[in-house]
């Protein structure tokens, strides 16, 4: 699979690279080696937080590949989202998703 995303030039797709911590990766494969390292060119991240989304520009992106879990060809043509989904921009995305991230402290009393 990865080996003809490279051969075909006059056809070059995208693909999907989905990584452990969850991110979501969109790009042209460039080059690639047995241990799933990648390079992806015009890479971007899609975000997507309830039904808001935005795909985050990366450019030229290189992909360590014990951190690959699935690699996969993007079908243009069809590379559709739902329709309730909102296209937001990154300042908003970032704004909607920054309270899911927040850590906080679980306090237990102490009893004797």
């Amino acid at each position: 699979m990865l080996a003809s995303a490279l051969d075909d030039d006059d056809d070059v797709g995208k693909i999907l690279v989905l990584l452990r911590d969850g991110r979501k990766l969109m790009g042209t494969l460039r080059s690639f080696d047995q241990f799933a390292n990648a390079v992806l060119e015009g890479a971007c991240e899609r975000v997507i937080v309830g039904e808001q989304y935005c795909d985050i520009p990366l450019g030229l992106y290189v992909i360590r590949g014990e951190n690959v879990v699935l690699i996969g060809d993007l079908d243009t043509e069809r590379e559709e989202l739902p329709p309730h989904m909102i296209r937001v921009s990154e300042t908003e995305i970032k704004r909607v998703k920054a309270p899911q991230h927040k850590s906080y402290k679980l306090i237990v009393p102490y009893v004797s």
